[in-house]
């Protein structure tokens, strides 16, 4: 792309273009994204609802002051995770971000290795993002549909497994359509996202409050502390406080979204940073304000969890969204009206987390890094987007869902999977730029100078402890019902990821692969 100088007359090649000229790439994407539709999709990959669905277990496991302070907590190290992306990625401008960040950090030894775990963490979790995303969105219009028809009192319809699949599915479809056509249909969606949320999410956090009478007192939201051996079988205060944090650790990542669209986008040696760290700055503040203004509207604490409420139990906020309203007002139109402007967050973040994924895995193709890769590597001639990568991402999400049918418990392994892929991928390029010599790393407009050590060893740290959180069991006693699979999940498939590279991968898997012949330095 060039970009017109208006002083001296003369085109002038995009900054990100030139530096991913300079890193052996040529441009093949559409590169028309403005900082503010970066933002927007990136914004919408966290979204300001996303921990709607484990808003009730994390409040049950340790009760408010946990979830509350546990949020803060969680943003303060997440900053430090952020500032480290924020600086690789205005060193390295590639839609292949994360895993070509861990070749090239890692040197020639290591690089190829280090690229080839990078790149597979981080299509597991975004591509299992799809099915988080379309499992709470497919939640959202379930209990919507229940409280538009009746509630579980008054014969209101609550969609069965099947019906709840279907959802599911249609979501996902629905979002592989739209992923179809240009990025800027995406882009334009995901602008009416930003607004949606921004909008939405203020109606939300200001007029539940004033709705719900009476609210909770500042002494409970903030200080009271209980757990609940009796439901969730864990006694344990330290391991209480894990889980009930989870809800953060889940919501507070999807921030790399922003370097999977640099190829996209103008200048992203610099929006892509900027992308990034406004992103957490944002959802930071409204994520907080949101559970604060769920946990001061609860008007009873023990009705939420009853299974025979109008909710069945089923979705704490809509629970307390029903509460407030149906006690003031004696009508659910308003906790309908909220609910809706929840699902539209979920849908809005299914739709970005789907391009995410879709980049990632055409990034991951053109480098010759999965099977069949030049099916999914090709770029739609009218509409410069990498289709066959959309709709494979799109089938094996759907495929992630099937298990609905027979499990119970198959959000929390789908999102322990999306989490720990997602974030776990974060750590290689992290960790390889914490190690790696400083003379071998060429700075971009964002870089750390001597703050890059001690920034980059507290985020993999944290990192660290993310993931293995999401590991753990999550109920007990552990039954089949209650059993977290993602670790058997993971497990398998990282094995066979492991199997492959050592078998065969590492025999001719270099890492990204060059595309123009230029001799550049890194």
């Amino acid at each position: 792309m060039k970009v017109f100088n208006t002083e001296s007359g003369a085109q002038e090649m995009d900054s990100g273009e030139k530096r991913l000229n300079e890193l052996g790439y040529k441009q093949e994407l559409r590169r028309e994204m403005t900082l503010f539709k970066t933002l927007a999709i990136t914004f919408s990959s966290m979204a300001v609802f996303t921990g709607t669905p484990l808003y009730g277990s994390c409040l049950r496991y340790a009760g408010p002051a946990s979830l509350i302070w546990g949020w803060v907590v969680v943003t303060f190290f997440t900053w430090f995770v952020g500032i480290a992306m924020a600086e690789i990625c205005s060193s390295f401008p590639t839609t292949g971000s994360l895993y070509f960040w861990a070749a090239h950090l890692a040197g020639p030894r290591w690089g190829p290795f280090a690229s080839w775990c990078c790149a597979w963490l981080e299509a597991i979790g975004l591509i299992s993002g799809i099915g988080a995303q379309a499992y709470s969105g497919s939640q959202a219009l379930q209990f919507i549909i229940l409280l538009a028809t009746g509630n579980n009192k008054g014969g209101g319809y609550f969609a069965s497994k099947g019906v709840f699949l279907g959802m599911y599915v249609g979501l996902t479809i629905i979002w592989a359509v739209l992923n179809t056509f240009a990025l800027q249909v995406v882009a334009f969606l995901s602008i009416i996202s930003i607004w949606w949320q921004v909008v939405g999410g203020l109606v939300v956090i200001i007029m539940l409050p004033l709705v719900a009478r009476p609210t909770q007192p500042a002494s409970y939201v903030f200080t009271h502390f209980e757990t609940a051996p009796e439901s969730t079988g864990i006694s344990s205060k330290p391991y209480a406080v894990i889980l009930s944090v989870l809800l953060s650790n889940y919501c507070l990542y999807g921030y790399d979204t922003a370097a999977h669209l640099t190829e996209e986008t103008r200048g992203a040696d610099r929006t892509g940073p900027i992308a990034i760290l406004s992103s957490i700055g944002i959802i930071s503040f409204f994520g907080w304000a949101y559970n604060l203004a769920l946990t001061f509207s609860i008007q009873d604490p023990n009705y939420l969890y009853d299974p025979n409420n109008e909710t069945g139990g089923g979705l704490v906020p809509a629970q307390i969204i029903y509460d407030a309203f149906h006690r003031r007002y004696q009508s659910a139109t308003g906790a309908v009206v909220f609910m809706c402007i929840i699902w539209g967050s979920f849908f809005f973040c299914g739709l970005s987390v789907t391009a995410s994924a879709a980049r990632v895995v055409y990034a991951l193709s053109r480098d010759k890094g999965i099977p069949f890769s030049p099916i999914w590597r090709k770029i739609h001639p009218k509409y410069k987007v990498p289709r066959n990568a959309v709709w494979l991402c799109a089938v094996i999400g759907m495929l992630l869902g099937l298990p609905i049918l027979k499990l119970d418990v198959i959000f929390t392994a789908i999102i322990s999977i999306s989490t720990i892929g997602w974030v776990g991928g974060y750590a290689v390029p992290i960790f390889a730029r914490l190690v790696m010599a400083e003379k071998n790393f060429k700075p971009g407009p964002f870089y750390l100078g001597r703050a890059r050590r001690p920034v980059c060893l507290v985020a993999f740290l944290w990192i660290c402890y993310t993931c293995s959180a999401f590991l753990l069991p999550t109920v007990y006693p552990i039954t089949w019902n209650t059993f977290n699979y993602a670790p058997v999940a993971l497990g398998l498939v990282l094995s066979l990821v492991m199997l492959w590279w050592v078998l065969d991968a590492r025999k001719w898997f270099k890492g990204p692969v060059r595309n123009i012949d230029v001799n550049h330095g890194i």
